[in-house]
């Protein structure tokens, strides 16, 4: 039986104190790789100072503490998706909003600030981290927006252990709004989204004098270049046609696309494949909300995989960022394999090069105990409490029907992933992962 409810993270309370990093042995685990590796029955797991360091009979370590799993469940740590997660705490009081950049500019008189960087506003100490923490969830990415704007500046991905330098480093990314939501701020037309970006571009690349006009600072063209140089760019949109556009823009750009959203994306799924192009959207996005979204479909997840797209999951609900698997329950329930579904909450978001948290596997849960790049949260200050099944959609079922997905004693129509039990996690990086997301 696998179960999707074994993975939750044992949160700490704002103000938990981290012991110092040690070394353990995780004996006799079921470890679930999210990797081509599979899933490992009664397998050991050696962490030294943070560092996943052996998995399986090279796993030894005679004066490492030993923790026995029993065969529990050992899986990544979640990705939370892209959230405003330590940068947003209430949505109607703007003192704790410090997601959005509102400059009220007029379209005609446009500055665009891709400088803009809201990880220097994340707060570790919000009460959401915690919250957010309960359910498994080890990192998520910061996402901006700004009001009169299609470029929301940039952000990074951020582990929510508590630590103030929460940052990944190599994770920062620039976001931009484009479709029928970015046409709105650009002129009116989809059209003009192009010609801008195509303008602020050129102004990046040739360092002409500021005139009055530029859509870009010093400093914007200065963030802007780097981008420019193969750098990560979020895109937001979910029409199909507007998809293949980005896609074919951001080849003719030099830069790494990444599609936020895409609900349409089925139907470019081999564009997208071909230009490996990964895609972080919801799973259960069904309905035609606007006319960027008419196709929308229970099945986006499973046929872009088919298709060989890279795939990760994000409700953009940041304060339901904790029930992430219920997005991969869903996802399994209509026809992704829940191995790819598991992926999509844990490894793929890590191949993206936004962590190098779990590329190969990164976080564990065992117990009642838990860890954070290697440092022990304290039992004394974690909170147990298991918050209600709260169903978003029609398609979330109760608790009690996702576990039977998993037994495979239910219809998978039907089913949404279990709400969690009490456990622990590890979330710390294998060598395997830092080799890779450093090249």
């Amino acid at each position: 039986m696998k179960s999707l409810h074994l993975v939750v993270l044992a949160a700490s309370i704002i103000g938990a104190q981290c012991a110092t990093a040690q070394e353990f042995l995780i004996r006799g685990a079921t470890v679930h790789t999210a990797s081509a590796k599979g899933t490992l029955k009664n397998t050991d797991v050696l962490v030294r100072g943070g560092v996943i360091v052996a998995i399986g009979a090279e796993a030894a370590a005679p004066n490492a503490t030993v923790i026995d799993a029993k065969g529990k469940e050992l899986t990544p740590g979640l990705f939370g998706g892209v959230t405003d997660v330590g940068i947003e705490e209430i949505e109607g009081e703007s003192q704790t909003v410090d997601s959005t950049l509102n400059q009220k500019s007029p379209a005609w008189e446009q500055q665009w600030r891709p400088e803009l960087d809201v990880t220097a506003a994340f707060n570790p100490r919000s009460f959401v981290v915690p919250i957010t923490r309960v359910e498994g969830v080890t990192w998520t990415v910061l996402a901006p927006s700004a009001e009169d704007s299609i470029i929301g500046g940039q952000g990074s991905a951020v582990t929510l252990d508590g630590r103030y330098d929460a940052a990944l480093p190599g994770s920062r990314s620039l976001f931009v709004q484009m479709g029928s939501t970015g046409a709105r701020v650009a002129g009116g037309t989809r059209a003009a989204e192009y010609m801008l970006l195509e303008q602020a571009i050129h102004e990046a690349r040739n360092q002409n004098p500021i005139t009055q006009g530029a859509l870009l600072h010093a400093a914007g063209r200065e963030a802007l270049n780097r981008y420019l140089m193969g750098g990560r760019v979020v895109f937001q949109v979910d029409r199909a046609s507007d998809i293949r556009e980005v896609v074919s823009f951001a080849e003719r750009a030099g830069i790494k696309p990444v599609i936020l959203g895409g609900d349409e994306a089925w139907l470019v799924a081999k564009d997208l494949a071909k230009a490996n192009v990964p895609v972080i959207l919801d799973p259960l996005n069904d309905l035609p909300m606007d006319f960027d979204r008419l196709a929308s479909t229970l099945e986006n997840a499973a046929r872009l995989q088919r298709a060989g797209v890279r795939i990760a999951f994000s409700s953009g609900d940041t304060p339901q960022a904790r029930l992430v698997r219920q997005l991969a329950g869903n996802a399994v329930a209509h026809g992704l394999p829940w191995e790819a579904a598991l992926a999509a909450i844990t490894s793929t978001p890590a191949f993206c090069s936004w962590a190098l948290m779990s590329a190969d596997w990164a976080a564990a849960r065992v117990l009642t105990r838990s860890w954070i790049s290697g440092s022990e949260i304290l039992a004394s200050s974690m909170s147990r409490s298991k918050p209600s099944c709260g169903a978003r959609r029609n398609s979330v079922r109760t608790p009690v029907d996702a576990m039977k997905v998993f037994d495979g004693t239910q219809s998978k129509s039907t089913a949404a992933p279990p709400m969690p039990s009490e456990s622990m996690t590890v979330t710390c990086a294998s060598r395997a992962a830092a080799t890779r997301a450093a090249s």
